[in-house]
């Protein structure tokens, strides 16, 4: 009787710790339900291109449609520290990574991301959050996305790591309110490559992520950054995108509600 008693102690603690209403769409007691995973699971991975595109911003692929249930969890695990959102948010962002034209499973399977950089190695270097900004946080929603992607990409057979190259080499104020030629002023020379993490990174396939992409200046601004120091940036990948961002050549889209019939949305 003991191991049925610890089980349901076990899951009346996790419903105080852990969210008991999905993140996107409020369904009870499931941090993320299936709907709202599924709109996470990399369907609608595919090349983001923000208009005007900056100088410099490689190409970037998303791994879901910013909207609604999406929207919701992302912000629920950046803004509000509902970290085990980090693992379904880090397996659309490995799915934004795998759909990019240079990194395919063919491509880069075998062997796992430990040791020294190789040619088939992806390594995924998170945009830094200001410190001050993680403080107030608790956490570095970017880097633990992207520690989620890579376990999920070591999972399907691709050497990945995460390796925390950028850093912030001046103050940069909050982009939220901020326009894009306001933004890519904001950030123009903020970032900087530190010695040890390129040469922890060196050889490896490079790829510069992110929760979101918006304007598109903090990606190119980390991508010229990494380029600086003399790494190879094949791409970008991002969380979510904004519909409109898509590029439809590349990426048919279809959005779609992740909650069920009846169910009342995030809006």
């Amino acid at each position: 009787m003991r191991g049925p008693r610890v089980r349901e102690w076990w899951r009346e603690l996790s419903g105080l710790v852990l969210p008991v209403d999905c993140a996107g769409c409020g369904a009870a007691r499931v941090s993320v339900c299936p709907d709202c995973r599924e709109a996470l699971g990399g369907a609608g991975a595919g090349r983001v291109r923000p208009s005007p595109a900056p100088r410099g911003l490689p190409a970037v692929h998303a791994g879901a449609v910013y909207a609604d249930a999406v929207r919701e969890i992302v912000l629920a695990h950046k803004e509000r520290g509902a970290l085990p959102l980090a693992g379904p948010l880090g397996a659309a962002l490995a799915s934004a990574v795998l759909s990019l034209p240079s990194l395919s499973l063919s491509s880069l399977s075998g062997g796992a991301g430990g040791g020294a950089a190789g040619s088939g190695e992806v390594a995924l270097v998170p945009v830094p959050s200001a410190r001050h900004r993680t403080r107030a946080r608790g956490h570095d929603p970017a880097r633990r996305i992207a520690l989620a992607a890579s376990a999920g990409l070591r999972g399907k057979g691709v050497a990945a790591r995460v390796v925390p190259v950028l850093g912030l080499c001046r103050r940069v104020a909050d982009q939220a309110a901020l326009g894009a030629r306001e933004r890519r002023e904001n950030v123009a020379g903020a970032l900087v490559a530190g010695p040890s993490g390129v040469r922890s990174a060196a050889g490896a396939r490079i790829v510069v992520v992110d929760d979101l992409i918006t304007t598109g200046a903090t990606l190119a601004e980390a991508a010229r950054a990494l380029r600086a120091g003399g790494l190879r940036v094949v791409g970008g990948a991002v969380v979510a995108a904004p519909a409109e961002s898509f590029v439809p050549a590349e990426s048919f889209v279809r959005i779609r509600s992740t909650t069920r019939a009846g169910r009342k949305t995030c809006e």
